[in-house]
């Protein structure tokens, strides 16, 4: 098997995930969660890590990590394969938590961002640290902008802007 260099799987990432919206909530919380770890280290050291990331958090299904207790707190630090830092960790499994009292309320994370929708970033970023642990200004500007709620992942002339577009981001909606 030929490994991707860094140049391939960030051009990767830019041409297929980056800026297009997310359908499901487990993609979304998925998001998420890479955003939060990535805080103070390199987007390269998460896309190293994303195949890892999912497996130990059960798919990002967020009932799962809701319930996780010491034992898979225990499981997730002594992964190598993942962010071992216990805040982000525990960040993680508190935020499913939370993200399952705004499905009952709101059917899904994704009409929770929705009923929010549009928003400017210091509102969003307000709104999120209310919401949720461990998000600050960064993270939530590219959670939003990875996931098409925020317009600006791409430039009008990156040949990838038309393909979000066609997906019709939130942003576009808004």
């Amino acid at each position: 098997m030929v490994r991707q260099g860094i140049g391939d799987q960030h051009r990767l990432y830019h041409d297929t995930e980056y800026g297009f919206p997310l359908a499901t909530d487990a993609e979304l919380f998925g998001r998420l969660l890479l955003e939060i770890n990535q805080a103070g280290l390199s987007w390269t050291t998460i896309l190293n890590k994303k195949d890892n990331f999912e497996r130990a958090y059960a798919g990002y299904d967020i009932d799962r990590v809701a319930r996780f207790n010491h034992r898979d707190r225990a499981r997730l630090m002594a992964d190598t394969g993942i962010v071992r830092n216990r805040l982000k960790i525990e960040a993680a499994i508190e935020n499913a938590r939370r993200l399952r009292e705004i499905r009952s309320r709101h059917g899904s994370f994704a009409n929770w961002l929705d009923h929010h929708h549009p928003r400017e970033l210091a509102e969003w970023t307000k709104l999120f640290k209310q919401t949720f642990c461990f998000t600050g200004g960064e993270i939530v500007r590219e959670f939003l902008l990875s996931t098409g709620y925020l317009a600006g992942a791409h430039d009008a002339d990156c040949p990838i802007f038309a393909k979000v577009k066609k997906r019709r981001p939130a942003w576009l909606r808004g």
